[in-house]
């Protein structure tokens, strides 16, 4: 199925006027809907808005439930038990950004570096660009190592080890390129999928895919 965009994680309260009911008595206020705890403090030294967050992995209590399972969102893999898929919403020369940001907030809530993998459609990350400059024997021991996070063009997602959480940043770039690496890139993420860029232009691209 195509995409959804999560929306951002903001507490809400329907706040209306109370209708009074038959008695004359007001009815209650609607409670506010449960979010994730630990995404609302902004990183630190990146002044002005940032691209829409996504929430940290099994973070998600469900609304009204109590603690048996965690919800899973609406786009989330048909796998039972598959990764979890979270959409954020920027356009192409903006998504490389949004990654980083989906980044820094994983590595804020507790996850390690080592979990990590990015994928870049267009353009490459200046580290693995840097790092490529080196050979690539030397640059896909990094991965190996698995002891930071691996940035990677999409176009190699087959030589990228399987990771607790791929984050794929739909910065440009060729469309089947993209068609091709989000369905190997949701094979390799083990626990979340996240995929920054447009989300017309992603959901055009899987059509009916993941």
């Amino acid at each position: 199925m195509p995409l959804i965009p999560e929306e951002p994680q903001i507490h809400e309260s329907a706040q209306g006027p109370r209708a009074a009911s038959p008695a004359g008595r007001p009815s209650p206020t609607p409670r506010p809907v449960p979010g994730p705890r630990s995404a609302a403090t902004p990183r630190p030294g990146r002044p002005g808005p940032g691209p829409a967050r996504p929430a940290p992995p099994a973070q998600r209590p469900a609304p009204g439930a109590g603690q048996s399972s965690p919800s899973r969102p609406e786009n989330r893999s048909g796998q039972q038990g598959g990764p979890q898929i979270q959409l954020i919403p920027a356009p192409a020369d903006g998504a490389l950004d949004a990654a980083e940001e989906a980044v820094d907030l994983l590595l804020d809530s507790g996850r390690a570096p080592g979990d990590v993998l990015v994928l870049t459609t267009g353009e490459q990350h200046p580290w693995a660009a840097h790092e490529l400059s080196f050979g690539e024997a030397a640059y896909w021991a990094q991965q190996e190592a698995g002891d930071d996070v691996f940035f990677a063009h999409a176009s190699a997602v087959e030589q990228a080890a399987t990771r607790p959480v791929v984050v794929v940043a739909v910065n440009g770039g060729a469309d089947d390129v993209t068609a091709r690496a989000l369905p190997v890139a949701l094979r390799r993420a083990s626990a979340l999928l996240i995929v920054c860029g447009d989300p017309q232009r992603i959901n055009a691209v899987l059509g009916a895919g993941v």
